[in-house]
């Protein structure tokens, strides 16, 4: 479910995915599985997520072509880092290969319970923003030598500045930016921040709202681990204006430790502004209609851009 400016770029595979479908799947790889009930959990960005009786799940490639890779690195690396985490994540169990019956990879995970921020805001924000920060304490760990580097959020913001000044217009000339001037300064001061120096630590790379989960207004679970690798902290750090609530940013930073410079959370806003920017266009691509478009991701992301503009001046 990684967040693309580019809706256009989305590909759905040809074959349609249904609960026959999965089960022959299983009957086929995994037949110790095959007679679990299958019913629909969600369509997601990149995957389709199937509910495999009451705990597990199996998750199929439906768009991106990069989903594959996305799967098998999930697949690899998240089975160690899961049980360090004080949060519910979805632990790989089986990988699917591809087949004549389905020509991508598919796996099988651990069901998560909760529903997605997106559709279910945090509203008690200082549990919360205490329980994200104890989770990201838990995954911004040294990774080893071979773990995976970013795809578009681990370099330097300033290579995406060109990407920045294009969707931002595009949102204004649609009406969806109230202060484009703001939203600018926002970027400009995180560009200008200072690189991370320290060492690549482990980062779960996509934290938006549709990627947390929540339950009784507080944050319950994690899931997509797609985006997967290894940076500069700023990214996730991003998430206290994407996730919580308004006035509850500084008190996740306050629990996260040690805390973040004041670099780190510079580029932080960066990454959040271009986060919200997307979850904005998709949202209105999903007011509109459009393929690839998701009504539920503009709200936060309005939200989002709002906090971020408060903090222009800070």
């Amino acid at each position: 479910m990684a967040i693309r400016l580019l809706l256009l770029r989305m590909t759905h595979t040809e074959i349609e995915i249904t609960a026959e479908l999965v089960r022959d799947l299983l009957r086929d790889q995994h037949p110790d599985l095959a007679d679990h009930p299958v019913r629909l959990g969600a369509r997601g960005w990149d995957n389709q997520l199937w509910r495999l009786g009451d705990d597990l799940a199996v998750r199929l490639p439906w768009a991106t072509q990069d989903a594959d890779e996305l799967l098998r690195k999930e697949h690899t690396w998240l089975p160690a880092l899961a049980p360090r985490l004080p949060l519910p994540v979805p632990v790989p169990q089986r990988l699917g290969e591809p087949s004549a019956l389905f020509p991508r990879p598919w796996i099988v995970t651990t069901w998560v319970q909760g529903e997605p921020a997106d559709r279910a805001p945090v509203t008690r924000g200082a549990e919360a923003a205490d329980t994200l920060a104890a989770f990201l304490m838990a995954l911004h760990q040294p990774a080893p030598d071979g773990a995976p580097a970013g795809r578009d959020r681990g370099g330097r913001l300033a290579a995406y500045s060109e990407d920045f000044v294009k969707g931002l217009a595009s949102a204004t000339e649609m009406g969806l930016i109230p202060d484009p001037d703001a939203v600018r300064a926002v970027w400009e001061d995180a560009v200008a921040a200072p690189d991370w120096a320290g060492p690549a630590l482990w980062l779960h790379g996509d934290l938006h709202p549709a990627n947390v989960l929540t339950a009784d207004g507080t944050i319950c679970g994690v899931i997509d681990f797609g985006d997967l690798f290894v940076g500069d902290p700023a990214s996730d750090l991003a998430a206290a204006w994407n996730l919580l609530p308004d006035g509850t940013a500084d008190r996740f930073h306050s629990a996260y430790q040690p805390s973040p410079d004041a670099a780190t959370l510079r580029r932080a806003r960066g990454w959040a502004v271009r986060r919200a920017l997307g979850g904005i266009r998709i949202g209105e691509a999903g007011v509109r209609g459009r393929p690839g478009g998701k009504a539920t991701w503009g709200p936060p992301a309005q939200a989002a851009l709002r906090r971020l503009i408060a903090t222009a001046h800070r």
